[in-house]
């Protein structure tokens, strides 16, 4: 690597609006975020799974066309 020309890599914190904090490498020191995966419904398992069907079936649905 060429001297003088990369960022200084440090220990950098990051702060989620949920109160979480994490450790973890980066040329930044301090960061927030709004979701991370402590919080994010994903993984939490708070996810709502919406059952919609395609354009067509919705627009036969819409109009009782039959097929």
């Amino acid at each position: 690597m060429k001297a003088g020309i990369h960022p200084e890599y440090k220990e950098a914190t990051i702060k989620c609006g949920c109160g979480n904090i994490i450790k973890v490498g980066s040329t930044k020191e301090n960061m927030s975020v709004e979701v991370c995966s402590k919080c994010h419904p994903f993984y939490t398992g708070n996810q709502k799974f919406q059952a919609t069907g395609g354009r067509v079936e919705q627009f036969k649905k819409k109009y009782g066309i039959k097929d």
